[in-house]
């Protein structure tokens, strides 16, 4: 797990010399949190980040870390890879922003082949996670008035509980997490809220004024909670019966995460709608999508829905880097085989500070015994040990690193796992 020498450029004042702002700062570069002007809506890891290659990332003072978390899946292909950076690059120097009241000549093609990839056949662009889910909910009330016939303002939505869809006030209207949903109110309606794998649940829920279903394949934030075998595929046909739509949240399941392109693949399934996000973008720009049906999409008309920078020149040809990245395959590849390493080195570690894990490709949710610390106080032992990992929910630790992390470097990383377990 040796880490390489990063590129480092000390003169643009990326170094512990810099010091924005005139809020005092400790040796580490870190505001103290009373006086930040950042609003505290974060509660980060003690470590400040200047540079980052691959599966590494290096602070301030030159310290180097593996990077177990790749921005919630939004690095899968790791930090600068540099067919993404190079793609970026050559766009800048073109065009960056058009809007859509124009065509931009890179849209198109982007377009096209995220419907390729994702077997489905019209796609609109957008830029963050929750805004895709916003479009979706969106596409999918008015699909239901439009074609299937609910009465005006009568449509609802069936959502899985301990759900993770966003941050706007929408989507933490029909959360279950208090922490994210209280204080925020008042909310939407018009969402049914059911047990999580659960097909009787959905099954005693839908009705006619049911416009889609709207779930994640794996449940991410929760602590990467994976469903039974065959629930996805029920979750399909208990909404083509009920003739309402499958919205399936592969914002942080999707492209290459769990071993296939899209999570549902693994069942061979296919909703009407997905979404995506976070990898999308390559960890370089935002970018998200719907992608679905075109009889689906098609509800929407000009000036229905929009987004100033939605589908930008940059944002496309970032997006069909990435693309470019899983049409070979190679990416879903290591995410099953690294994922099998991944599994086999966190089975040991039940019963050694490890209460329980659920693996789904090249990502885990680590129930640690609560006796040896909360899911903050592992992952600060695990900042010492020169792995980054977040914690969710109590004592739970998520485990996402790039899919261009190798072997050895896995391996290493749950060698620090289980030294920061037993010395615990």
């Amino acid at each position: 797990m040796t880490a390489p020498t990063l590129p480092s450029d000390r003169s643009e004042g990326s170094g512990p010399s810099r010091r924005d702002g005139a809020a005092p700062r400790d040796s580490a570069g870190l505001i103290r949190a009373e006086e930040s002007v950042l609003a505290p809506n974060y509660h980060p890891l003690p470590v400040v980040v200047a540079r980052a290659e691959g599966a590494w990332v290096e602070d301030v003072e030159g310290r180097r870390y593996l990077d177990l978390l790749a921005g919630y899946s939004a690095l899968n292909f790791g930090h600068r890879h540099p067919v993404l950076v190079e793609a970026a690059h050559r766009q800048l120097d073109r065009l960056t922003l058009t809007s859509r009241a124009f065509h931009n000549d890179r849209l198109a093609g982007f377009a096209e082949r995220l419907a390729a990839l994702t077997g489905q056949e019209m796609v609109l662009p957008m830029n963050t996670g929750a805004e895709a889910v916003e479009s979706a909910v969106k596409v999918a009330r008015k699909w239901a008035y439009d074609v299937k016939g609910v009465p005006e303002d009568r449509a609802t939505i069936v959502v899985a509980a301990d759900n993770f869809h966003g941050r706007t006030t929408t989507i933490v209207g029909f959360s279950t997490d208090d922490t994210a949903r209280a204080g925020f109110g008042p909310f939407a309606p018009g969402f049914r809220v059911v047990p999580y794998n659960d097909l009787a649940a959905i099954e005693a829920a839908v009705d006619a004024t049911t416009a889609a279903v709207l779930l994640e394949p794996v449940q991410g934030e929760a602590g990467v909670i994976v469903p039974d075998d065959g629930y996805l595929a029920g979750v399909r046909e208990i909404t083509r019966r009920a003739g309402c739509l499958f919205v399936a949240d592969e914002i942080q399941s999707g492209l290459g995460r769990t071993g296939s392109t899209l999570a549902v693949d693994l069942e061979d399934v296919t909703p009407d709608l997905v979404l995506l996000g976070k990898a999308l973008g390559g960890g370089i720009v935002p970018v998200s999508a719907v992608v679905g049906r075109r009889d689906v999409l098609q509800v929407l008309g000009p000036g229905t829905h929009g987004s100033t920078f939605g589908g930008n020149p940059l944002a496309a040809a970032v997006g069909s880097a990435v693309v470019g990245l899983l049409e070979t395959g190679e990416y879903q590849r290591r995410a099953a085989e690294l994922g099998i390493v991944l599994r086999d080195g966190l089975a040991p570690l039940v019963g050694r500070g490890v209460v329980a894990f659920r693996t789904r490709g090249l990502w885990a949710g680590v129930d640690v015994d609560p006796a040896l610390g909360t899911g903050r106080e592992i992952g600060e032992r695990l900042l010492a040990e020169g792995v980054l990992v977040k914690d969710t929910h109590g004592s739970t630790i998520r485990i996402a690193p790039p899919l261009t992390i190798t072997e050895d470097q896995l391996h290493g990383a749950l060698t620090a796992l289980a030294r920061v377990l037993t010395s615990g």
